[in-house]
């Protein structure tokens, strides 16, 4: 019999699991998953829309497969680029708010905490966005280059990175804590838009005349 100053509480296990969730600081993860998420996708997006652009106009499997590796490079470089700029200027920011607040004599927990915190990596960013950019276009050059038939060939392109898109939307939301099938849906749908949206103003452009 337990003594009556015994008070026993029973915590679900439920209620712990979702504390711990909450616990978790998600934005721990921005800079990289944000940079390696945004690659992927427009690696993705913008090969496959200019592979099937092509594909619209020319049935040539070369033509297709050099524009999309052309992109590649150009979409990987441009991503690295980009990406070092900005986290860059955000690094500097950073530095000479903490320059300032040093100067003034602002020492509190806020500023403690401050210079624990990681400051962004330019460097970090950049690999990370051109390696994802560079993962995310190997799906549409696979997918096209083992394929004669035309039709066969811009079919299995949409498939390939429909599912890649749901899986980067899947692996992006359940890193990021969000919810899995509202970023799916978001990834899914703004990658058909951009290849149909490519597809047509191509063919569009092509049967008024111009040759390719």
């Amino acid at each position: 019999m337990a003594a009556p100053n015994d008070v026993q509480i029973s915590i679900p296990k439920n209620d712990i699991e979702e504390q711990g969730f909450k616990d978790f600081d998600y934005s721990q993860r921005a800079q990289w998953l944000r940079a390696a998420v945004l690659g992927a996708n427009d690696g993705l997006v913008t090969i496959a829309s200019l592979m099937i652009g092509i594909g619209a106009v020319n049935e040539d499997a070369r033509a297709m497969v050099l524009t999309g590796f052309a992109g590649l490079v150009a979409g990987a470089c441009s991503m690295a680029i980009g990406e070092f700029v900005s986290v860059y200027s955000q690094l500097e920011i950073e530095v000479a708010q903490m320059k300032r607040e040093k100067r003034v004599g602002e020492r509190g927990e806020k500023e403690e905490e401050r210079e624990k915190e990681q400051l962004p990596n330019p460097m970090q960013a950049a690999m990370a966005s051109a390696l994802a950019f560079s993962l995310g276009a190997m799906v549409p050059l696979l997918a096209a280059a083992f394929i004669v038939d035309h039709k066969v060939r811009l079919g299995v392109v949409v498939g390939a990175v429909s599912l890649a898109l749901v899986v980067f939307g899947w692996v992006g939301a359940v890193l990021g804590g969000t919810h899995v099938v509202r970023s799916c849906a978001r990834v899914l749908v703004g990658g058909w838009m951009a290849m149909a949206i490519t597809f047509g103003l191509t063919k569009l452009i092509g049967s008024s005349g111009m040759q390719l």
